[in-house]
């Protein structure tokens, strides 16, 4: 059962929060209302042993960095500040190295199911950093910290705490108390939560089990796999600069609904794209602060995908703009011109 810990925050020396040292804890034994009913619907759902389960539960702590880190994702900062985390030389650099390195893999992910390497590549590189980064808490205490401390979002995390505990052994890179991630209980190189692994997560290399950890197989085919399922549209673009008009009409901003109005009504608002497109093809208008100035964007079913791993659409720009860093230098033998041409 979840157990409140008393933390004495030590100062990391370096800035990354992946590398910060964890928090020295005082343990007092606490239980929440909610565990022994948790524990009660997967046994019920899978036969599983109460007891056992109970057992798992009882070693769950309470992290309030976990809690903290919530509160202040870099998701909230404007797009001048979240673009330069993402499109560095280094992580640039890193997916093309990676892309080149394992090209005959990638291609063959990209060609079964019709999604651009470069687009695997990049969420792999936004994500882990090509799993260099793949998080550091407990998976059982980031979710067991956010199902049942964490009001705002409780039920979703209480809904991937259950799923965890329900998912049979070969689905998961080792057992359940060992799994390390990130604060928010995602897992491997491609930052899985527990009912992804459930939905989408492949076992490519056949070996009988799931390792979103170590089989880089079964990592880039389960990301190839989320995104054929949730829609990707082979050979279509994400998202085109918008070239704004003298005296542009007011129209509705991106609101993180899949794009239903065509290209062809944006333009006669004073909002025309910045490259050829289907004028029927259905889009969305983005509005993002950049560096120097406001940036307008159409953006498309792909990019909409996108927002389906994460629901940020400058998630989304940093990931489409990396796979175009990528297939600009290691071009890939289909899909470029959709990646390229929102250049």
């Amino acid at each position: 059962m979840i157990r409140r810990v008393f933390s004495i925050v030590l100062l990391a020396l370096a800035p990354c929060p992946a590398l910060a040292q964890q928090p020295v804890s005082t343990v007092r034994p606490e239980v929440h209302p909610g565990e022994a009913a948790l524990v009660a619907e997967v046994a019920a759902d899978t036969g599983k042993d109460p007891v056992a389960l109970t057992r798992l539960l009882d070693g769950a702590q309470y992290k309030q960095s976990i809690i903290d880190t919530m509160t202040r994702p870099a998701e909230s900062k404007p797009w001048s500040e979240y673009r330069p985390i993402f499109l560095t030389p280094a992580r640039i650099d890193g997916g093309i190295a990676f892309y080149n390195e394992h090209r005959v893999l990638l291609d063959r992910i990209s060609a079964q199911y019709g999604v651009p390497a470069p687009i695997i590549v990049a969420i792999i590189g936004v994500e882990t950093s090509y799993g260099k980064i793949t998080g550091h808490y407990r998976v059982l205490d980031a979710l067991a910290t956010l199902a049942f401390h964490y009001p705002p979002r409780a039920a979703y995390f209480r809904s991937e705490l259950k799923t965890l505990l329900e998912l049979p052994a070969d689905k998961l890179a080792g057992p359940i108390e060992t799994l390390q991630g990130s604060y928010a209980g995602a897992q491997g190189w491609g930052q899985f939560m527990p009912s992804s692994i459930r939905d989408y997560a492949v076992d490519e290399d056949g070996d009988g089990r799931i390792d979103l950890l170590n089989s880089l197989p079964d990592i880039v085919a389960s990301v190839a796999h989320y995104f054929a399922e949730h829609g990707w549209q082979s050979g279509a673009p994400v998202a085109l600069r918008a070239l704004q008009g003298a005296a542009p009409d007011p129209v509705p901003e991106y609101a993180g609904a899949p794009p239903d109005a065509p290209v062809e009504q944006f333009t006669a608002a004073g909002y025309a794209p910045s490259a050829a497109v289907d004028p029927g093809l259905p889009a969305s208008l983005l509005t993002l602060q950049g560096e120097a100035s406001t940036e307008y964007w159409l953006t498309f079913q792909n990019f909409y995908v996108i927002t389906r791993y994460n629901k940020s659409p400058r998630y989304a720009m940093a990931v489409m703009q990396l796979a175009q860093e990528i297939a600009q230098a290691a071009p890939p033998p289909a899909e470029t011109a959709a990646l390229e041409s929102a250049r």
